[in-house]
């Protein structure tokens, strides 16, 4: 830890996912002191509660963060939740830059008859519930059908049928979170349908996600030829302008319809040029039973853009668990500008910034709240590194906040009085450890503590230190 002097610049992120590490990484380098505030007890974000559990090459980029959290003049502060223990104002008045980093964390909805049916759930709660994380666990579902339906086409969507369909036995050397274990083992899921509302070659699956479902254990891989076909406006686009991922998607989806579905107890069904219109049920508001669905066809815009009109040919997909990954928007946070329309924090390039688009001195935001939900972990390192550039152009014209307290010291007393039970780095350390230490008699990389209580009790041992 760096000596306590008021000409060392002092940053505070608040967020401690990829985004939240790579700028405070940055930030470090130049020159920074770094505070970084979360509202669990636990670091990383979605590489922990987000990333699929059967995935853990992606979860070794924690190792880079790691690092960082090494660096002199870092600090972690988990368990502190803005807006709730500490304001906006009162950052402001302790440190000359404020980075948000909080990610979009609500889905977004159908805004279709029937959606709040039983059954029916957001795939951003799904995936928190069987990674463990405390606001999710207690979370129960129906896994009694043998159907369920999948809507959208993004990586989430089919991580999200992955899960439903995965032998115990791969789902056993996983970090996957226990009570989502058990539950996976008594389900009754045999065949899980993925619903697209575009074609194949507008689908924004990488071509990893997709192509991996032919290795799964009990499942095959259902593709109807006749999605394939694709209309002149997707083709010539598909010829001309697209990315090789959209290509090579187009290729995978080819090859699993030429080869027609392997012998297996259990299915992922891929549909395309679908979109739900009903969710039905058994009465007025029901548990699910269905999803009316409306045959799409792709139409060319006047700028030359595509989009998926309907058709009005409508079918009834029967299923008994449905949910949603059709995109994701933040929440706003205390009085942090928030732009409604767009579920984002305001912001000029990473600079907060007024309905004006006048910059707010010392506030910067950076990862999907900036930008909206789009790339991979990886992505928000560049997306950082754009905003870190504008807080150290910002430090060296006199630019930043000016904070009135300044005492180092002060800043972690006042966190630990705010919220008794946050954790410090070293508390999480004692929290891996235990996890890890768990997980090892069962091959497994940890065995996560889920409830708030038993993740902040088991931080004490270290965490006064």
């Amino acid at each position: 830890m760096s000596e306590n002097s008021t000409d060392t610049p002092r940053a505070v992120i608040v967020g401690a996912g990829p985004s939240g590490f790579y700028a405070a990484d940055q930030l470090l380098n130049l020159g920074f002191e770094v505070d970084v505030l979360d509202a669990l007890p636990t670091p990383f974000g979605l590489v922990r509660a987000g990333v699929a559990p059967d995935h853990p090459k992606i979860k070794a980029v924690t190792r880079v963060y790691e690092k960082t959290a090494r660096k002199d003049g870092f600090r972690f502060f988990g368990g502190v939740v803005l807006g709730r223990d500490v304001t906006r104002a009162e950052l402001l008045e302790r440190y000359h830059a404020v980075v948000y980093a909080l990610g979009t964390s609500d889905d977004n909805r159908l805004g279709i008859p029937g959606e709040d049916r039983p059954g029916v759930h957001g795939a951003t709660q799904f995936v928190s519930w069987y990674n463990g994380h405390p606001d999710a666990s207690d979370h129960a579902y129906d896994l009694t059908c043998e159907r369920a339906v999948v809507i959208g086409n993004g990586n989430v969507a089919i991580d999200v049928a992955r899960m439903l369909v995965l032998h115990p036995d791969e789902l056993a050397p996983t970090d996957t979170a226990d009570h989502a274990i058990e539950a996976f083992r008594d389900s009754n899921i045999k065949e899980v349908v993925l619903l697209g509302r575009r074609g194949p070659a507008q689908a924004a699956f990488t071509n990893p996600e997709l192509r991996e479902l032919i290795d799964l254990q009990r499942a095959g891989v259902v593709v109807d030829a006749t999605d394939l076909e694709l209309d002149e406006h997707s083709a010539a686009w598909l010829e001309n302008e697209a990315d090789i991922t959209s290509k090579k998607n187009v290729e995978i989806l080819s090859a699993y319809a030429a080869s027609g579905p392997r012998e297996s107890s259990h299915k992922i069904v891929l549909r395309f040029l679908r979109s739900p219109v009903e969710i039905l049920g058994e009465g007025e508001d029901g548990p699910v039973t269905g999803v009316r669905v409306v045959r799409n066809e792709i139409v060319k815009n006047d700028d030359g853009s595509l989009r998926a009109v309907a058709t009005g040919d409508e079918e009834v997909i029967e299923a008994g668990l449905v949910l949603r990954s059709i995109g994701y928007r933040g929440k706003p946070v205390d009085d942090v500008p928030f732009d409604e329309r767009r579920g984002l924090i305001r912001n000029t390039g990473g600079r907060v910034s007024a309905e004006t688009g006048d910059a707010h001195a010392g506030e910067y935001v950076v990862g999907w709240i900036k930008r909206g939900p789009s790339g991979v972990i990886g992505t928000n390192k560049k997306d950082s590194a754009d905003t870190t550039v504008k807080i150290g152009e910002d430090r060296d014209a006199g630019r930043l906040n000016t904070p009135t307290i300044n005492d180092h010291d002060a800043i972690a007393a006042f966190y630990a009085e705010r919220a008794p039970d946050s954790v410090t780095w070293a508390g999480w350390e004692a929290i891996d450890a235990h996890e890890r230490t768990s997980g090892e008699p069962h091959g497994r990389p940890r065995v996560k503590l889920v409830r708030l209580a038993d993740l902040v009790e088991r931080s004490r041992a270290t965490n006064a230190s």
